[in-house]
């Protein structure tokens, strides 16, 4: 080695901190179509990256092209991503023979098994969870319901900041034994049963649907309403059917909620104005 290799003791903890920073700040600001998030990964990066290659330009202008290469992932659990990257650099910058080919592929094997994990614990989930219990909170007036939204953002930085911390100390090796032991899987399918309660449980509580149709038969003048003949069958069956209808908006019109709020807003308004509601 020459004069000029880093040692291990480059990366310092505050380092891994930083560049988890850069890359919580800035992950989704940078988004294009041609590369997406590669610009946010290499801003995470670019500072840790001058440490690395303090007197030697060439290498870090390959580390930076490198590291501008497409990429794309969850923010919060995919912070491990940059992370890793680090530590690979940082062997690399150790180890002139080191292909630069094995830190790209590296990252483009990761983003997609990172993103899955993610978008099912963080944003599948967790948001869910944490929002609809501040909304609980908020229809009963609390104003305690307004810390949620703030508690979830709290959560994502902690657990982005652990991911990370784990990924550099890891290394190449993080995602694998996450992965292999089968863990990550127990913790996805957990997070998914109590997802499904919560909003199973939140939905029967929160969403009301009754319908003022009745027929009244002039002999007797008595007046049979629908919702009570529904209400002995199945108890909530229209709140349920909602709910159904809701789920199968999404999994065949996609998740455009913007179009779906104006299509309730609008079966609302019509049935309340031909009597229905």
């Amino acid at each position: 080695m020459s004069e000029n290799t880093v040692t291990n003791k480059v990366i310092q903890k505050k380092h891994v901190n930083q560049t988890h920073l850069y890359w919580w700040l800035g992950g989704e600001n940078s988004n294009s179509y041609e590369r997406l998030q590669a610009l946010s990964f290499c801003n995470a990066l670019a500072k840790n990256l001058k440490l690395l290659y303090p007197d030697d330009k060439e290498g870090l202008r390959e580390a930076l092209e490198r590291n501008l290469e497409f990429f794309n992932t969850e923010g919060t659990i995919g912070a491990m991503v940059p992370a890793i990257t680090l530590a690979m650099e940082e062997k690399k910058a150790q180890d002139k023979e080191m292909s630069g080919e094995l830190i790209t592929n590296l990252k483009l094997g990761l983003m997609g098994p990172i993103a899955g994990i993610g978008d099912t614990l963080i944003w599948g989930t967790m948001k869910a969870i944490i929002l609809a219990l501040g909304c609980s909170f908020a229809l009963q007036g609390n104003p305690l319901g307004v810390v949620f939204p703030f508690l979830f953002t709290l959560m994502v930085f902690v657990i982005g900041r652990y991911t990370a911390t784990l990924g550099y100390n890891l290394g190449t090796d993080a995602v694998t034994k996450m992965i292999s032991s089968g863990l990550m899987n127990k913790v996805i399918d957990a997070a998914s049963i109590l997802g499904l309660f919560m909003m199973g449980a939140l939905s029967a509580s929160y969403v009301r649907l009754s319908t003022k149709l009745q027929y009244t038969i002039e002999a007797t003048e008595t007046v049979i309403s629908l919702q009570k003949i529904l209400d002995a069958i199945i108890p909530g069956i229209l709140p349920l059917l909602a709910i159904f209808g809701i789920l199968w908006y999404f999994k065949n019109k996609g998740q455009n909620y913007v179009k779906l709020i104006g299509l309730i807003i609008l079966i609302c308004m019509v049935g309340a104005l031909i009597g229905v509601f």
